[in-house]
């Protein structure tokens, strides 16, 4: 289990978030993640605008390399990850439609229209506000070193064993303090 985690600090589990964040700082390592957890998703849009296999291939590797170089561009406060990436896969799909042949884009553009548009709809959009903020609020209630190692942990990707040593703690006592943490954001943002 030890080996694995040192192969790669980013697993299944790891947001999309923060590998963009992490894929904006050239970490080839995090791209390969993001790959893995979104490729198939981003190809399905992609075939599903260009209805042939070879085309959405390419485009989605389009899609990739955009993502390479716009990765430092992704704002949480304006979209998920997972809009953010669906959005760059239909526009893409959509370009390559747009430089077919007029015959097989005009077929194709109609399959388009069916595919829906990725972006929160306004009240998904304060829902999302108002969750944050709960949970800035909850945050706020931690004692302010746990308040740090949690944020550290969850939205910058730092591994407990990297703030163990950060904070010169015993790894034990950073699981526990995260734990209690937890737990107790868990209890303030439950109603």
């Amino acid at each position: 289990m030890f080996e694995a985690h040192t192969r790669s600090r980013y697993g299944e589990g790891t947001p999309l978030e923060i590998l963009l964040a992490q894929v904006a700082l050239g970490n080839r390592e995090a791209f390969d993640c993001l790959y893995r957890g979104t490729a198939n998703k981003l190809f399905g849009i992609c075939l599903r605008v260009l209805a042939e296999r070879s085309e959405a291939e390419d485009t989605l590797q389009d899609v990739f390399t955009t993502v390479w170089r716009k990765a430092a561009q992704f704002d949480a406060t304006r979209a998920s990850a997972t809009t953010w990436l669906a959005m760059i896969a239909r526009n893409k799909a959509i370009d390559r439609l747009r430089s077919m042949p007029a015959r097989q884009a005009r077929a194709a553009l109609e399959l388009a229209l069916d595919v829906e548009d990725p972006t929160a709809s306004p009240p998904q959009q304060a829902q999302t506000a108002s969750d944050r903020a709960r949970l800035e609020r909850c945050l706020e209630l931690l004692e302010p070193r746990r308040r740090s190692l949690v944020r550290a942990a969850f939205f910058d990707g730092s591994t407990y064993e990297e703030l163990a040593t950060r904070v010169q703690a015993p790894l034990g006592s950073i699981k526990s303090w995260i734990r209690r943490s937890l737990l107790q954001l868990r209890q303030c943002l439950d109603p």
